[in-house]
C-alpha cells in the first residue's frame, strides 16, 4: 500500500496545525501508525490521497448513516448553496427540519439548532442549571459529552485514547461542580442522586456508551435513573449525539422506551455537515433566549446548508422498512462477527447494539468503563493496522465504534469478516 502522498501531508500538516490534524485521534498514535489523509468518498468506501480505497467503518464518526455522498443529499446541499451558503437569518429550512426532529424524537417539543455536538451538550447542562437553580451535573466514567469544561472528567472518546485523565486549562472550581460515577451501577447512581449533601441540577448520559467503546445500558439502569431524576426533580439529559437517528428514528429513547427531559443531537440530523442539536419538554426549553434568561447563540446556527443536508437525510431513512433493513444486516454482520469471535486464538469481545459495535480485545463482558479500559489497546492497534492494509477503514482507537451504514451490502461486509478472522489469526504470531 503506497503512502507518500499522505505523509508528505502529514509532515507539511504538523508545521501549521497541532499535531498535525484538526482532532487528537486521527493523528492515529495510538494504533502505532499515522494518519492516511482522504481525498474523496463515496457509498460505504473511502479513497485516500494515495489512491488506496478502504470499506469505511466509520463513517465521519458516525453521521452517515446513509453513506458518502449520498445523491439526495449531495443535491440537497447544491441546491441550496446555489441561493446562499449562510444567511445570519432564519431561514424556511430550519422551521421544517425543527418540525421534523420533534416529530421523530418522543421527548421533543422544541428544539434549537447549533453547530456541533459540544455546543448541543454544553447548552443543556446550562439550561438544566438555569432551569433547577443548582449546580452539579452528575455524568458517567467513560462516557465522552464533548470537550467543554465540564465534561473531561473521566471522559471517553479521545481523552482516554490519548491516555489524558482530564485536561490542563479546566479550572478546579469548574471541575468540582461535575461527578462522574460508573456506568450502569445501580446502587452508586441511587446512593449519588440521593445525597442530600449534593446540589444535583442533571445528570447526562449516553443512553448506550459509544466512546468507552459500545456499552449496552443493564435492563434496569436507565428505568431507575429515570424514576430517580424524576423523583428527586433533576433534569435528565441523553445525549444522542450519536444514537439519534441511528438506533431508530427516535433514537435510543425510542428504542429503550425511555424519554428524557432535554435531549442532545448531532451527526446524522446534519447528514454529513456539522450541526448539532438540543431539544425537550417546552417549559425547559421556554428559558432560552431570547424567550427566557438562559443565553445562548450561534453566527451559523441552523446553517442552511446543514438544515438541507439533514431533511434530505431524514427523508430517506423514513422510507419503508430502512431501520428494519439496517437492523437486519447489522444483526446478520454482528453474528458473523461473534462466531469469529469465539474462535479466536486471541481474546475477544463484540459489544452491539443496532448498528454500531465495538470489538474488544479482552474477555469477559465490558459493562462500563472499568471493563473497557481492560482491553488490550496494543492489540487493537496491530489489528488496526492488518485490518488496512486489507482494505478495512476502521476508527484508530480500541474505545469507539464501528458503524454499518445503509450503503454497506453482504459482499462488502463478508469481505470485513474475511479480513477480520485472517487478522484475529495473526495477532497470535
Amino acid at each position: 500500500m503506497k503512502t507518500e502522498k499522505s505523509a508528505q501531508l502529514f509532515t507539511q500538516a504538523k508545521t501549521c496545525i497541532p499535531g498535525g490534524v484538526n482532532s487528537p485521534v486521527r493523528a492515529c498514535r495510538s494504533v502505532g501508525c499515522d494518519p492516511l489523509f482522504v481525498a474523496k468518498a463515496s457509498g460505504c468506501t473511502i479513497t485516500d490521497v494515495d489512491g488506496n480505497t478502504f470499506i469505511d467503518f466509520v463513517g465521519s464518526w458516525g453521521p452517515l448513516i446513509l453513506g458518502h455522498a449520498h445523491p439526495e443529499v449531495v443535491e440537497a446541499v447544491r441546491r441550496t448553496a446555489m441561493d446562499g451558503t449562510s444567511f445570519g437569518a432564519p431561514s424556511p429550512l430550519e422551521v421544517e427540519l425543527a418540525n421534523q426532529v420533534c416529530a421523530a424524537v418522543p421527548s421533543i417539543d422544541m428544539v434549537r439548532f447549533v453547530n456541533s455536538g459540544t455546543e448541543a451538550t454544553m447548552s443543556a447542562i446550562r439550561l438544566a442549571r438555569g432551569y433547577t437553580g443548582r449546580k452539579v451535573v452528575v455524568k458517567f466514567d467513560g462516557c465522552y459529552h464533548g470537550h467543554a469544561d465540564s465534561f473531561l472528567v473521566k471522559a471517553g472518546s479521545g481523552v482516554i485514547t490519548l491516555g489524558i485523565p482530564g485536561s490542563p486549562g479546566v479550572p478546579d472550581d469548574i471541575v468540582r461542580h461535575t461527578l462522574s460515577i460508573p456506568y450502569n451501577d445501580v446502587a452508586i447512581l441511587e446512593q449519588t442522586l440521593r445525597d442530600p449533601a449534593l446540589d444535583i441540577a442533571c445528570v447526562i448520559v449516553e443512553p448506550v456508551a459509544g466512546n468507552m467503546g459500545v456499552v449496552a445500558p443493564k435492563p434496569d439502569f436507565l428505568r431507575t435513573l429515570r424514576e430517580l431524576t424524576r423523583e428527586l426533580g433533576i433534569v435528565l439529559i441523553f445525549d444522542e449525539v450519536i444514537t439519534g437517528f441511528r438506533l431508530a428514528l427516535g433514537g435510543a429513547q425510542e428504542r429503550f422506551g425511555i424519554l428524557p427531559d432535554l435531549t442532545c443531537l448531532g451527526k446524522i440530523i446534519g447528514g454529513g455537515l456539522p450541526v448539532g442539536a438540543y431539544g425537550g419538554k417546552r417549559e425547559i426549553m421556554a428559558l432560552v433566549a431570547p424567550d427566557g434568561p438562559v443565553y445562548q447563540a450561534g453566527t451559523l446556527s441552523g446553517n442552511p446548508l446543514a438544515m438541507a443536508a439533514g431533511l434530505a437525510m431524514l427523508t430517506v431513512v423514513q422510507r419503508p422498512g430502512f431501520y428494519e433493513e439496517l437492523e437486519e444486516k447489522s444483526a446478520w454482520f454482528g453474528a458473523e462477527l461473534e462466531k469469529i469471535a469465539a474462535g479466536s486464538p486471541v481474546p475477544v469481545t463484540l459489544n452491539r447494539v443496532g448498528s454500531m459495535m465495538t470489538c474488544f480485545f479482552t474477555a469477559g463482558p465490558v459493562v462500563d468503563f472499568e471493563s473497557a479500559l481492560r482491553a488490550d489497546t496494543e492489540r487493537y492497534g496491530r489489528h488496526y493496522r492488518q485490518m488496512l492494509a486489507g482494505g478495512i477503514w476502521l476508527a484508530p482507537s480500541q474505545f469507539e465504534a464501528a458503524f454499518v451504514s445503509a450503503a454497506h451490502d453482504r459482499q462488502h461486509l463478508q469481505k470485513a469478516l474475511d479480513m477480520t478472522e485472517s487478522s484475529f489469526k495473526k495477532l497470535m504470531d
